[in-house]
């Protein structure tokens, strides 16, 4: 992970440059990531979750090899250099198992950090903040940095070369996914200077308690803290440009650190730049990635209604509704309204909780019938305009010659217009 150090220096010197961060496990979403990477000649920072990805399968079934594994196929399949791709650990800690025991969980939190480090993950965000059983919900700076501290230690014994690893801690992070539907449209405020110097020292010194001073703690490169955004499933607390910036002081005397930001999805294309002018050096994305994604298959759905009104297939959103209604575990705690408000957030949501239903089997049935009803022959531009910007249609153009076909090339093209933005952070488009 040199390469996040040496950008982490330069933004620091004043690069405005940022590394995206794709977080998502979704085949298409990844390829389409890889191959603007590709396109621009930048490194892609990939991340799994600890709920996601970890020793005992997680939601997605991959333990950390078979998720670099995964990953590493689908860039095979792309044309993508393997070198291009760097792998992170987020949200690493206890979490997973906050319902047990601090002692079990610190346990499992242990193993679940080997086994990213083992597996060829060097960027680890180590998250302790939560509390386990019968501890508060979020535990204080001194124990969070503790628990960080000892998973480091695991981190580092685990790996056969230390040098290669860099650490992302910090308390203050948005919840995954994004806010609740009850958190309503106010403002977001971001985290207090003094809130950050207080991580820092916290961490600074928990390493130093376990003798991390001069190995681990020269590899720490920044913190996760709240800029001023969030999204929500029905609103985007955009984040103000104009804003004074108050957290980059929190930052001098640490020459090695920079910040992190989550939930940047759906901010305006100005946002980015002037993030990472403010010393924020990794932009993490995902609800956006998957959302465009669905955009894109319901847009396919109904190009394919015109061009194959007789297929035998079921339509997408039904299919989907259907899964969502059956297993609403995904979803319910995150949506809250009427029946008619539910099913539209269901499908059409900024937190995008559809996105845990795509690798179900009646989905991968189902969008595998739709593309084979669109066939290989392109439809009329005129058709296609109906259901896609024109700039889409053009980056799919340009995107033919290394996708499975046309109506898959949309789909990246759909991606791809969302992660744009971040890329404009640290690369030109060559």
């Amino acid at each position: 992970m040199r390469e996040l150090r040496d950008l982490i220096a330069r933004n620091r010197n004043g690069s405005g440059e940022a590394l995206p961060s794709v977080c998502s496990a979704h085949p298409d979403v990844l390829a389409a990531s890889l191959l603007l990477a590709d396109e621009w000649d930048v490194p892609l920072l990939i991340e799994a979750t600890s709920n996601q990805v970890n020793q005992f399968g997680g939601y997605t079934g991959m333990t950390p090899p078979d998720f670099i594994s995964f990953v590493r196929g689908i860039a095979a399949r792309s044309g993508v250099d393997a070198s291009r791709m760097l792998f992170g650990g987020d949200h690493l800690g206890p979490q997973a198992w906050r319902d047990q025991p601090a002692e079990l969980a610190m346990a499992n939190a242990r193993d679940l950090v080997a086994a990213y480090v083992k597996a060829g993950f060097t960027k680890i965000h180590l998250d302790c903040s939560e509390g386990c059983a019968g501890e508060p919900a979020a535990v204080g700076d001194a124990l969070s940095a503790a628990r960080a501290a000892d998973l480091a230690a695991v981190c580092e014994a685990a790996t056969t070369d230390p040098t290669a690893l860099s650490y992302m801690f910090g308390t203050e992070v948005p919840p995954p996914g994004g806010a609740r539907a009850e958190e309503g449209p106010i403002g977001i405020a971001p985290t207090e200077p003094a809130n950050a110097r207080a991580t820092i020292a916290a961490h600074r010194d928990a390493f130093a308690a376990l003798g991390l001073e001069h190995s681990a703690w020269q590899r720490a490169v920044g913190l996760v803290v709240q800029p001023g955004l969030e999204f929500a499933p029905d609103h985007i607390h955009r984040f103000d440009t104009a804003s004074p910036d108050l957290l980059s002081p929190a930052l001098e005397g640490h020459d090695g650190l920079s910040f992190e930001a989550h939930s940047t999805d759906y901010q305006y294309q100005d946002v980015f730049p002037a993030l990472a002018q403010r010393h924020f050096a990794v932009l993490k994305v995902g609800p956006a990635l998957t959302f465009a994604y669905r955009q894109a298959i319901y847009a396919l759905d109904g190009v394919a209604s015109w061009l194959a009104p007789d297929a035998d297939r079921q339509p997408i959103a039904p299919v989907m509704e259907a899964l969502m209604l059956d297993n609403p575990k995904n979803w319910a705690k995150h949506y809250a309204g009427d029946a008619a408000t539910l099913k539209l957030l269901r499908h059409f949501s900024y937190a995008d909780r559809i996105r845990y239903y795509w690798a179900q089997p009646q989905a991968t049935t189902a969008v595998g019938q739709l593309l084979a009803a669109l066939g290989t022959a392109k439809p009329p531009a005129p058709l296609l305009e109906q259901y896609f910007a024109p700039e889409v249609i053009a980056r799919a153009e340009r995107l033919e010659s290394r996708s499975p076909d046309w109506a898959r090339a949309l789909i990246y093209a759909e991606v791809q217009t969302a992660l744009v933005p971040y890329f404009a952070c640290i690369g030109v488009a060559t």
